[in-house]
């Protein structure tokens, strides 16, 4: 009896000894935690999911929260110990310590040879005092654009818009046959916020320096007309019955469908839109136009150099295979599956992988200036963007005024700051 159990022992540890030489499966699953716009639907995160389960054993157990709910939910699961083992963040250099405390709550990635190959014109936004401890893999900088019907366009003899009067006009002219002009979606509480904050290399032309400025606090957000201009803008607009009825309560992703079938002509999205429109509705990309969002005049390609981005919790008891999955997820050809398979992502922040933008967009890119979008350049502005995206909605139902909603973001920046203890806000 006791030699066939020793033999069993010996077996056993033989067996064991062998499933680590040859790399046994692990069976630990990570939680990863993100807001619904950051996860692309064409799927492609969890089909990489797939394949690193398939090489390591490790599941990835994607909880996705809808946007709006999101930023507040992570900072509460933080504070109470609960977030999840990876959690995807927007980042940028200003508001990244305020919304997860990096030092505190996320795993230095200052070391891993994988950083070096991401574009560095994104590590500021994933940096905090000199350690690096976000993984950015984004297509590329964001810019949002208004995309159009062209053959409605052509139907009706209309140019793409290039200032506020046009604007105003294309849209007056697409109402009056019966088409909703712009579909608006405030569901996801962020899209509205776009046209006042992406259009901000705008301000800074008629007032050089404002970034700066502003960042001193040597003049203040009241001080920035075109913010008041664009807000008083977007209110006419939905005054004058230029987005769909159901604007308040409609959904980002819905614009694919409702674009698709032309029944609204204009609708603002970032880039690679079309494409992923195209993957859904074969066909239906060809006839998609874009023009510069003409708010204020804008006539500036806006362009944000940060993007969405993946912390690692470093109080997660699977820190090891955290490192493991984001290693596994900038390998060369994992990066470029990605590319291959994710129509929204034309270009990667990775600049080993070959971009694949279409002519019209280098076209775009060639002949516009540039400039940086007021969230990225600017402090205490993107940590707001929903309560921002609040009063907008107050302000279209009418129980805020385009100057109240101004009014807000000051006080709020002004909190913020001296939440902070910014220097140039705290009197010494």
């Amino acid at each position: 009896m006791r030699k066939s159990l020793l033999i069993m022992l010996v077996l056993v540890i033989i067996i064991g000894t062998v499933g680590i030489a040859y790399g046994a499966k692990s069976d630990v699953t990570l939680t990863f935690g993100a807001h619904q716009a950051g996860v692309p639907i064409s799927g492609v995160d969890q089909k990489i999911a797939k394949v690193f389960e398939k090489e390591t054993g490790i599941k990835i157990d994607f909880q996705i929260v809808p946007d709006a709910q999101w930023r507040d939910l992570l900072k509460v699961k933080l504070a109470s110990g609960e977030a999840p083992d990876i959690f995807l963040v927007d980042a940028d250099p200003f508001s990244l310590n305020d919304r997860i405390h990096p030092a505190e709550n996320c795993i230095d990635l200052s070391k891993e040879k994988f950083i070096s190959r991401m574009d560095p014109i994104f590590l500021p936004s994933v940096s905090y005092k000199g350690k690096v401890y976000g993984l950015s893999i984004f297509p590329g900088v964001k810019i949002w654009i208004y995309y159009y019907d062209k053959a409605l366009f052509k139907k009706f003899n209309l140019e793409p818009p290039k200032n506020y009067a046009e604007f105003k006009k294309v849209c007056q002219t697409i109402k009056d046959a019966g088409v909703v002009p712009v579909y608006e979606s405030l569901a996801n509480g962020w899209h509205q916020v776009l046209p006042l904050f992406e259009i901000g290399a705008t301000y800074e032309k008629a007032r050089p320096k404002l970034y700066d400025e502003l960042n001193t606090d040597k003049v203040q957000i009241t001080d920035v007309p075109g913010l008041l201009r664009s807000l008083t803008e977007l209110k006419e607009f939905a005054d004058l019955g230029f987005y769909n009825k159901d604007f308040m309560t409609a959904n980002f992703d819905d614009g694919y469908k409702v674009m698709a079938e032309g029944k609204a002509a204009m609708f603002m999205a970032g880039l690679g839109w079309r494409e992923q429109m195209d993957q859904l509705y074969p066909g239906k990309g060809k006839n998609i136009g874009f023009f510069i969002m003409p708010w204020d005049d804008n006539q500036i390609l806006n362009v944000n150099p940060a993007g969405n981005a993946r912390f690692g919790n470093k109080k997660s008891k699977h820190v090891k295979e955290i490192l493991e999955y984001f290693r596994f997820l900038t390998r060369h050809d994992i990066l470029q599956m990605r590319q291959d398979q994710d129509p929204l992502t034309l270009i990667l922040n990775w600049p080993e992988i070959p971009s694949r933008y279409p002519a019209d967009i280098q076209a775009l890119f060639k002949s516009s200036k540039q400039g940086t979008v007021m969230q990225y350049g600017v402090k205490y502005i993107d940590s707001q963007w929903m309560d921002v995206g609040k009063d907008i909605e107050a302000m279209y139902a009418g129980a805020l005024t385009a100057k109240q909603v101004v009014n807000n973001i000051q006080k709020r920046r002004i909190e913020q700051a001296t939440l902070q203890k910014d220097p140039y806000w705290i009197k010494k």
